[in-house]
């Protein structure tokens, strides 16, 4: 007789879903804390200053260097993308049918405002 009417059970052994690296099973690194400071290059004692008031302002840690050669560049786009993110967004639960209406009527707001 042919195999292929016994089920001999599962050909493949299936894997683990991190055996592959296909998740990450630890939490996110959250940039600007102890763990994972901010890496910041300003280009005068001054601005580094003032980039430090902004980072104990906002209760962030960060590694701040001075690169003060000829044509460096500022550095300081993960704090600005930290100071500048937006606040979360919420909107009001509009009523149900049979809920009182929201003008204050008393009725129900289907029979009311709906």
């Amino acid at each position: 007789m042919s195999d292929k009417f016994f089920y001999k059970g599962r050909q493949d052994a299936r894997q683990h879903h991190t055996a592959h690296g296909g998740f990450q099973t630890k939490a996110s690194q959250k940039s600007g804390s102890k763990k994972f400071p901010l890496t910041l290059v300003v280009t005068s004692e001054a601005r580094r200053q003032e980039v430090e008031a902004q980072v104990a302002e906002a209760n962030l840690h960060a590694n701040i260097t001075v690169d003060a050669r000829e044509g460096a560049v500022e550095f300081i786009t993960e704090l600005t993308a930290l100071l500048n993110k937006g606040a979360t967004v919420t909107t009001a639960k509009l009523p149900s049918r049979n809920d009182p209406c929201h003008c204050g009527s008393g009725a129900k707001f289907k029979k009311c405002c709906g």
